[in-house]
Order: structure tokens, then sequence, then C-alpha cells
């Protein structure tokens, strides 16, 4: 929490609208309804495929509305956050990203938790799938709890809960058939039974349920046997929303975002819920993820970025401010956004010292952090480490580092592990995405008289000359035709000069299309490299 006294943060925090605390505010308000001790959050997990980006991006906002509730009543109501696994799901196809696909072909429909592991390193696929969640949270340093729905059905911790649908299943009914298209409904159950003989999650018409006996019937699909189960015990499990409901009303979850494909979802259990006797949990529904067609991302067709994808090219912390923002808006989820969330994420770093405690509980790194934001210390840019690479073709580290160390003295990896690993992460970007792109253009006339002008301005420059130095000569050498900006003027009330001029300079001398600051690019590069840069690019124009 944060150092400010609670009392004093708690009012700061009543009148902020970053989007955590509108979303906590409404946790406050329930409770005000529902008093209770301890607030529950949650966040659900398909174990039928590996944790994705879209399983860090619910747990991490929801971890930030937890802690935004936290701060609303100064800590002092207990809360928990549960991961909850459906890995008591029937396995409804083999996955192609997996070994052993024929083996897992006999186990089709079976709970995942009683299908083999194709990896063989754990009791069944389902425990292989959840291992592989809690390794994903737990790399983030994630505060959950981990629960899996075969565990909660099979030790009897839902049997009141589902003796209580079994009561009130016409109620259930009544609210999912009109959902349902003509077919599904006429065989519609919201109990799916586990078939003792096949271990085959079943979806089969219920013939007769007693409430006293807590039991269903059904026909046998195969044998034409009538057979009669408990629904308690794990002999039997809900379709998804019922089952969402009931694990609301049992659980007494007080939070749970989903997904905007879910809306209809979220309300047909929330009604459900309320049927059975509880309280739907609060949430909202966020936005979908987009590849850079503007289509949505899927799984099985991979056309969006994963989470060991994003871990190649920048930190945890760049993902998730870009999770932070606008939850509501779709966003692309692709390779290109991730340079500017870099950059963005070390600037709101920059400017949090600065800001007083209100405008600081508007920072994403408020968010991000906890309400303990490190320290900023990053001497350079990721878009600046970018240039330095493709410029130079520097693909090894100790390339870059040379440059930085000559630019910002004492500067090293071991004074600043953060810099050194996005020395890393930059150079794997400029491999996989830079460098296959870069496309050189020949300069007009007037841009190679112009970058004529600014080879000769750089080298009489002194070798020690400030990036804001250089900077002001690029910027003089610039205010000609056709880079004039009338609208924009200079600090001397003469005309500025566009940004027609400065992404000429990349676009000519690097093959990208825009970079960072120009001065502050040729100050860590170095003036002599910057003139040999352009001599290179005035001689393929000759």
């Amino acid at each position: 929490m944060s150092t400010i006294d609670p009392s004093a943060l708690r009012a700061l925090a009543e009148q902020s609208n970053a989007w955590p605390f509108e979303q906590a505010k409404a946790i406050v308000a329930r409770l005000k309804k529902k008093p209770k001790d301890e607030v529950l959050f949650e966040t659900g997990y398909g174990p039928s495929g590996l944790p994705h980006i879209g399983t860090f991006g619910e747990v991490a906002r929801t971890t930030m509305v937890r802690h935004a509730f936290r701060v609303l009543t100064e800590d002092k109501v207990k809360t928990r956050l549960i991961a909850f696994s459906d890995d008591m799901d029937g396995l409804r196809k083999v996955p192609d990203n997996v070994p052993n696909k024929e083996m897992l072909t006999a186990y089709l429909g079976k709970p995942l938790t009683k299908v083999p592991d194709p990896f063989g390193t754990h009791p069944s696929f389902g425990a292989h799938n959840n291992a592989r969640l809690r390794a994903f949270l737990d790399t983030f340093g994630f505060d959950y709890e981990f629960a899996s729905s075969t565990d909660y059905y099979t030790s009897g911790r839902f049997d009141a809960a589902l003796l209580r649908v079994l009561e009130r299943i016409d109620q259930v009914m009544a609210i999912m058939l009109p959902s349902l298209r003509e077919e599904r409904a006429a065989s519609y159950s919201p109990f799916l039974p586990i078939c003792p003989r096949t271990g085959v999650v079943l979806q089969v018409p219920i013939t007769a349920h007693d409430v006293k006996a807590g039991t269903v019937t059904y026909e046998d699909p195969e044998t034409k046997e009538r057979v009669t189960l408990p629904v308690t015990g794990g002999h039997c499990k809900l379709q998804w929303k019922p089952d969402w409901a009931m694990r609301w009303f049992a659980l007494g979850i007080d939070y749970e975002m989903a997904g905007k494909d879910l809306i209809d979802s979220v309300k047909l259990s929330g009604k459900i819920c309320g049927a059975l006797g509880g309280l739907a949990p609060e949430g909202f529904n966020y936005e979908l993820f987009l590849d850079e067609q503007g289509q949505k991302i899927s799984k099985s067709k991979g056309n969006g970025l994963t989470i060991d994808e994003w871990l190649r090219y920048a930190s945890p912390e760049s993902l998730s401010l870009f999770m932070y923002r606008e939850p509501k808006a779709a966003k692309r989820l692709h390779f290109d956004v991730i340079p500017r969330n870099v950059d963005d994420y070390q600037q709101f770093l920059d400017g949090f010292s600065r800001q007083d405690p209100k405008q600081q509980l508007a920072n994403p790194v408020w968010h991000i952090h906890a309400g303990h934001p490190p320290a900023a210390d990053m001497p350079v840019t990721f878009q600046l480490l970018l240039t330095l690479v493709s410029s130079s073709n520097a693909e090894n580290a100790a390339t870059l580092w040379g440059f930085i160390g000559r630019y910002r003295p004492g500067v090293t990896p071991q004074t600043h592990p953060k810099l050194d690993a996005m020395v890393g992460y930059a150079i794997n970007y400029y491999r996989d995405f830079v460098a296959p792109t870069k496309q050189f253009r020949e300069p007009t006339d007037v841009e190679r008289a112009a970058l004529q002008d600014l080879r000769d301005a750089l080298s009489q420059l002194a070798p020690d000359s400030s990036a804001e130095d250089i900077q002001n000569v690029v910027y003089e050498i610039g205010r000609r035709e056709p880079f004039l900006d009338a609208v924009k003027k200079g600090k001397d009330g003469r005309p500025g000069v566009s940004l027609d001029w400065f992404n000429m300079l990349y676009q000519v001398l690097l093959g990208q299309e825009k970079g960072p600051r120009f001065g502050s690019f040729v100050a860590v590069y170095g003036l002599p490299n910057a003139v040999t840069m352009i001599d290179g690019a005035l001689a393929r124009s000759a």
C-alpha cells in the first residue's frame, strides 16, 4: 500500500476517475447493500489450452481493481483472488499444438483431468495445463489462490449449490431456454452426467429428476439403459452458464470481469445466480484484442501476439501498461504496439515523482505497481536503442553498450540491469521486425542539398556537444522549403520545421519510417558516425 496516510489516500481515491477505482467503488457500494467480512475476486481459465496473453490481461486488470478496493477500504476488508480452472470440462477436440495427438483422440468427451497428459509430465492433461497456469501467474508475482473445478465438484464443496440448482431447475430452465436454438432447447438440461460406464461428460436429455433424492435420470445414448445419478460428489457437472452462476453463488464471488463476447452469457448467468438466491458479482466487459487486420484474436487461429512473444521484445511492465490502457476499447495487439508501450511506460515512471498524490493515482504506473512504482532510471529510450541497432547494424549487446557508455559515462549493464534487458529486447525486435523491412529511399535534389548542409554543420560541432545543441543545429538546417511549418512557430517567432524533415532523415539515412529525437540519437551514436552515415546515404544516391 502507499506511504500516504490511509485515510488521506482513500479520500483522494474516492475522487479519482481512474478505471480501477471506478470498478472498486462499485464493490464498495455493493458491500453497503450486503455487508460481508471478505470480498472475493475471481478470474476464469479454460485449461483445454495453454495460458495466453488474455489470461494475463484478466488477472492483471482484476489485481488492479483489487488493490484499488483495498485503498478505498483502507485495507480493512479481507480480499482474495481466486484463479478458477474449468478442468472438469470435457475434451472437445484435440489441440494442434500438443504431442501424441493420436492418443488423445480416444479420450474425447472425458473431463480434462481424466485425459492423459500428452506431454507425459503430469497425471492428466488438465493437471499439466493447470501447472502451466500457476507457473505463468507465479512468474508475474500475482497474489492468487488456485481452484480446480474437478476438486470442488468431487470434494463436495459444490454439493449444496448443486442441490439448490436441482431444487430450482424449473427457474433455471426458464432463464436458459429462450436463449437456445429450438433443436438445442428440446434436449437441454443444466446437468451434464458423467457416464459411469465410459467416463464421458454427456450432453443428454434428463428424463427425470428427484429433488428429495438429489438425483437426475437419463438414457444411456449407446446402451439405452436408464441411469440415475446423484448430482453431487462429482457424478454430474453443469453446463457452463449455469456452472458459472452456481460458482458465483457457492463461493460468494463479488467481482469478475469478462470479455465483450460474453456479455449475453454474463447476463444469463447473473439471472441464474439470482434465481439460486445469490447476488451476481460486479464487473465489466472488456473489449477484445484485434490483430493487424482488425480481426478478433483467436487461440486456434494464432493471429495475435503470445505472452512469450511480447516478453521476447519487451518487459512485463510494458505489457501491464498495454492492459491498463482503455480496457473497454478494442485494441490492436500486434508487434508494432510494443515500442510505444515500452517508452510510454518509462515516461509515466519518469513523471511519477514530479506529480502530486492526486495525479499519481491517475498515473498507470501507480496501478501497475500497486502504489509503489520503482524509481525511474532509464538513460535511453527503446526507440533510441532500436535506431542505434539499425544505424550500426549492431546485433550484439557489447556494441550497443559501447554507444551507451560513451553517451552516459558510468552507466553499465551492472549498474542498470533493466537497461541491459532492454538492450536485449531491442536487438530481438530489430532482427525480427526492423531488419526485414528496411528500405532506404532516394533523396530529392532539395533533400540532398539539405543533407549535405547537415553533414557539414555536424562535422563542425564540438565532439562533446549535447543532444540539445545537436537538435538545434538539425532544426536550423531543416528550416527551409519544403520543410517549413508556418503554423508551428519556432522559439524565435520564425516558421517552424515540419515532421517531414525528421521523417526524411530516418527514411533516407536509416531505411525506417520514424525514429526518436534526432539530436538525442546523434549524441549517442556519435557525431563522426553520424557524418559517416550521411556520407554513405549521399554516395548511395549519387
